[in-house]
């Protein structure tokens, strides 16, 4: 499988592309602020066809150049349908602080927007994620975590989790919870629930800032100290 990305945009918002293999099709995660042109250049370097961009969630910055990908293509965009009302108006998003950087610019959905469903997975692309909606962040975060084949140190074929957690958790911290929507208790419930019941060994992608492991995050993420020593053991023991 091939999954690629690049940080994008004066927020530095990692955009991901994720296809089977080269030469086939592929899905765009997070086209954020001046993406589209690297977008561009990767789906030609690979000689890939998008079908799909997928939003983690609706905050601008994770969700400026979905217009412009999906309409370029012809391609749907899915979002949560709780966030969905940033995508023509991102400000609902920000808060009356960060709105007033937007100043005179305007929005608009893609021309085709498919709503994400808690616990129902799609498949896009040839490639299955499931979908879990965890709240906290913004109310309609997703994770979007698939299973990619690898080959272990025995020589044997195997497969290893790969979710793309947005901004719900990064490598050492948490999404922050101070904008409209977001609520510190809720996105510690949703990791919880969410994402530390995952193998210690799935790989996070996450929204911004380098790749980490739920394994890592357990052991060592200082902001989910509050949800107590059972739950961060949790994953220890499954495979």
């Amino acid at each position: 499988m091939l999954i690629t990305g690049f940080p994008a945009g004066m927020f530095q918002t990692n955009c991901y592309i994720v296809a089977p293999e080269p030469g086939g099709e592929a899905v765009v995660i997070d086209p954020g602020q001046e993406a589209a042109d690297k977008v561009a250049e990767i789906l030609a370097e690979h000689d890939l066809t998008p079908v799909a961009v997928l939003l983690t969630h609706g905050h601008l910055d994770h969700t400026w150049n979905a217009a412009d990908v999906c309409d370029a293509h012809g391609i749907p965009a899915y979002i949560h349908p709780a966030d969905r009302p940033m995508l023509a108006d991102p400000a609902v998003g920000l808060g009356s602080a960060l709105g007033a950087m937007i100043g005179p610019l305007t929005f608009r959905e893609p021309e085709k927007v498919i709503e994400f469903v808690d616990g129902e997975p799609i498949e896009v692309a040839g490639i299955r994620f499931d979908v879990d909606l965890a709240p906290g962040h913004t109310q309609g975060s997703v994770l979007l975590t698939t299973d990619v084949p690898v080959v272990d140190d025995a020589g044997q074929e195997t497969s290893i989790k790969v979710c793309f957690s947005g901004d719900v958790l990064f490598a050492g911290s948490i999404g922050r919870t101070d904008l409209p929507g977001g609520n510190h208790r809720q996105l510690l419930e949703s990791i919880e629930s969410k994402l530390l019941v995952l193998p210690d060994q799935t790989q996070v992608l996450p929204g911004h800032g380098p790749q980490t492991s739920i394994g890592q995050e357990r052991a060592t993420n200082p902001f989910l100290t509050e949800l107590g020593e059972s739950s961060r053991q949790k994953g220890s023991r499954r495979l």
